[in-house]
């Protein structure tokens, strides 16, 4: 058959510069789309106009104070403190409810190898959780995973690693070093504090959400400064943490009580306090 003069035959130079247009103008295509699909998302809705002197003022809360290696700061004026260091009232053994068996000594509570895990008597959801923590010294343990080993646990399934890693002298798979999202996302950095210091978690947890078949409508975010410094930015959980597998998402209530834990290491906690915070849904 006779081809027209714009007709080419594969594999000819004008064959393979016809292609490199069509595949140019395929690519312009989809940025173009690109583009126009952004300029269409709508921003937020703000139920108040710009600068509204009538809009109400965010209710006051004092700030509290920061800790220092010797003392424990004071916490906002609006949290619940969960421990001061005066008694565990606040804290129930994990596996039968009953009084928790941890160490309290000198403002601290230490965990108590083979008690149990410890969990605070009241629930929470979303929330801002404030918690220091002090690996052992000289450290305890034979290394990576076993030593100065705890976590602490939003709504009892969400962990936070509790581990000595400093300097990262201590090596450990990444996701289960000081402040990893455990089994899911390691810390940005390592910003540990050496053992037998005072280091500081706070987090900010946003629970996930269920619909009335138990399927998830919105999954759990976790935000964690380690010693003032950002190590986890607002990261998505893929479900519950766990030790060699991540499992999916199984519905449970809006709150939980929160769980330290005993992993066998005396690793001592102090100045624990949480603030709920309203819901964004």
């Amino acid at each position: 058959m006779k081809r027209s003069r714009w007709e080419t035959r594969p594999g000819t130079a004008r064959a393979t510069a016809w292609a490199a247009v069509a595949s140019g103008a395929a690519a312009a295509i989809v940025i173009a789309t690109a583009t126009a699909a952004q300029s269409q998302v709508s921003p937020p809705k703000m139920d108040w106009p710009i600068h509204d002197e009538t809009r109400p003022m965010s209710r006051v809360v004092e700030p509290g104070t920061p800790s220092t290696p010797e003392k424990p700061g004071l916490p906002p004026s609006d949290a619940v403190v969960l421990f001061d260091g005066k008694d565990l009232s606040k804290w129930r053994a994990d596996k039968d409810g009953s009084a928790a068996k941890w160490k309290l000594a000198d403002g601290y509570m230490e965990v108590a190898a083979g008690t149990g895990d410890v969990r605070t008597d009241q629930a929470f959801g979303d929330c801002q959780l404030h918690v220091e923590w002090m690996a052992p010294s000289p450290p305890a343990g034979k290394g990576g995973q076993d030593r100065g080993n705890s976590g602490v646990f939003l709504m009892g399934r969400y962990e936070v690693q509790v581990l000595d890693t400093y300097r990262n002298e201590n090596k450990t798979y990444a996701d289960g070093q000081a402040a990893a999202i455990y089994g899911q996302y390691p810390p940005l950095v390592n910003a540990a504090r050496a053992p037998g210091q005072w280091q500081t978690y706070d987090i900010v947890f946003r629970a996930p959400r269920f619909d009335s078949a138990g399927k998830v409508q919105r999954p759990a975010f976790l935000t964690v400064l380690h010693n003032g410094v950002l190590v986890q930015d607002h990261r998505e959980l893929t479900g519950p943490t766990a030790h060699k597998a991540r499992p999916p998402y199984e519905a449970h209530a809006d709150k939980l009580p929160l769980k330290l834990q005993d992993h066998s290491h005396p690793v001592r906690y102090r100045n624990i306090w949480v603030r709920e915070l309203e819901p964004q849904d």
